[in-house]
């Protein structure tokens, strides 16, 4: 029986690839390097900050001392301007809406730093909607390590077995299965079926309220 469902955000929850594509491009404008194109996004992003830093330098410019610059400067950058674009996916305020009326426990477990995690879920779904919020840096590795997932679900009181995991990349996929927990992949996000398939997907839905189908 399904008592919770684990949501991943970017990608997922919501459509930040914009905002966080133009933080993106702004660092490395500072810093003079090329930029790149919007979609490109969709590979570089969901293994945290640095990682995403590191990927989109060119690769004789990935220095500790280089990524660590690009990341001051995307931090003050994307924590001015993580609203300017962003917007839930279609049928995601539906769907949660769906699951407080059955009863059915919430969070959200993201690779993005914690305080801007909750700056976009809380500016966009509000503080109550979620019972628990967390993102990276909270004293547990990033995803796919199952540990924040597992935390997550321990302070609801929900075995991972009674509990989906919702994501749209491969990091998503390999957390469900690392913590105990149904994947779902979602097809409306940044990466394709396939990937979400070939990472141990036990279900994959194309819209939102599909989701209520398998609780």
């Amino acid at each position: 029986m399904t008592r919770a469902v684990v949501f991943d955000l970017d990608g997922t929850l919501l459509n930040t690839l914009d905002d966080l594509a133009d933080s993106a491009n702004f660092s490395l404008s500072r810093r003079g390097y090329p930029i790149h194109e919007t979609e490109r996004y969709k590979i570089f992003v969901g293994n945290g900050v640095d990682t995403l830093m590191e990927r989109i330098l060119p690769e004789n410019k990935r220095t500790p001392e280089e990524v660590a610059c690009l990341m001051d400067i995307f931090a003050k950058r994307y924590a001015a301007h993580s609203l300017d674009k962003t917007r839930p996916y279609d049928g995601i305020l539906k769907l949660l809406r769906a699951l407080g009326e059955r009863e059915i426990k919430t969070a959200v477990v993201s690779n993005k730093p914690d305080p801007a995690t909750k700056q976009v879920i809380f500016h966009f779904f509000g503080e109550d909607t979620f019972d628990v919020v967390a993102g990276g840096g909270a004293g547990f590795p990033l995803k796919p390590d199952p540990a924040l997932t597992v935390h997550t679900l321990s302070s609801m009181e929900i075995p991972p077995a009674d509990a989906l995991f919702v994501g749209d990349t491969m990091m998503d996929m390999r957390t469900a299965k690392s913590a105990g927990c149904v994947a779902v992949g979602v097809t409306w996000g940044f990466r394709t079926r396939d990937e979400l398939l070939k990472n141990g997907a036990d279900h994959i839905i194309g819209a939102p309220e599909e989701l209520i189908g398998l609780l």
